[in-house]
């Protein structure tokens, strides 16, 4: 699955909530849209491209239904399988779920990913969240909703919530970046693992394309994951970009936990550290960034068991 290309699109970072652990989002609001045309473009070209899978995220897509209705069209034409990864917000009652969901459906969407989560819920309802996963399951859509957790005994009710009403959920660790950044860490409890990342790339309303979908969009001090704009480059050329970059592919195969035991990272000091801020770590870092950059093909090509 990792060589198979597949991308998150950003159509617009417009969002009609704000959550403070949103990763895709800092203290300063942004609201940049594509053009629907250039959008329609960039979708013909991923076909040309081989991509997919392609995943509709970024802000809240939904506000743009009428839009990203066309986009998913385009792409179930071609074979390209889609997400759409949504607040909830449009689901409010059982017939304006209903009518979204057969939009979707209709259109060819190929999985509903539902953000559910503390941070969430102080905007959207639960009952939202029921109702839009009861629609899916009534259409015959797949879906499944992202449980955003920080792992504290705070969220127990949450998850309760999701087990009593037969929802199917997986966790998904919140990401301290972006509106988290200053959020309070808790202990991990955690064996040492290889903390391995697909990196699905990340196109922004921008047209910047980012070899990270996640925090790495935030690491601005090197500008690690950024692999261009599509004014100036393919999406082959950009994803070919991806593909054959050194440090990407240990980071894919090796994973982060080894690069920082190669960099000179205490064992005890690493497993303090989620994935993502581990690679902040390493990869934000001009220093360490020009080391690993250096012996990315020689000596750190052999650092594996």
């Amino acid at each position: 699955m990792g060589n198979i290309r597949k991308s998150a699109f950003g159509y617009s970072t417009k969002c009609n909530i704000r959550c403070e652990h949103c990763v895709a989002a800092g203290e300063t609001p942004q609201t940049g849209t594509m053009n629907l045309i250039q959008a329609k473009s960039i979708i013909h070209e991923m076909v040309q491209a081989n991509v997919k899978g392609v995943s509709f995220t970024a802000g809240e897509p939904l506000i743009f239904l009428s839009e990203i209705i066309e986009l998913i069209k385009i792409c179930c034409e071609n074979n390209i399988y889609t997400r759409v990864v949504t607040n909830g917000f449009w689901a409010k009652t059982c017939d304006m779920s209903d009518l979204v969901i057969l939009q979707l459906k209709d259109a060819g969407l190929s999985q509903l990913r539902i953000s559910f989560s503390k941070w969430h819920q102080k905007h959207i309802s639960r009952k939202n969240i029921l109702n839009a996963s009861n629609s899916c399951k009534k259409h015959g859509i797949n879906y499944f909703i992202s449980f955003v957790t920080d792992f504290s005994k705070e969220d127990e009710e949450y998850e309760d919530f999701l087990r009593k009403n037969n929802l199917k959920f997986f966790p998904e660790p919140v990401i301290f970046s972006g509106r988290a950044e200053g959020f309070r860490r808790h202990e991990l409890y955690t064996d040492y693992q290889a903390n391995c990342c697909f990196m699905n790339p990340y196109i922004s309303p921008e047209l910047d394309m980012y070899a990270c979908c996640d925090a790495g969009i935030h690491f601005t001090n090197t500008n690690f994951f950024h692999l261009g704009n599509l004014k100036n480059n393919t999406i082959d050329e950009l994803f070919l970009k991806s593909e054959t970059n050194s440090l990407y592919n240990h980071i894919r195969n090796m994973g982060i936990t080894a690069i920082a035991s190669f960099a000179g990272f205490k064992s005890r000091e690493i497993i303090k550290y989620r994935k993502c801020e581990l690679c902040k770590l390493l990869f934000d870092s001009p220093e360490t960034l020009k080391f690993l950059g250096k012996v990315s093909n020689t000596r750190l090509n052999e650092w594996y068991r």
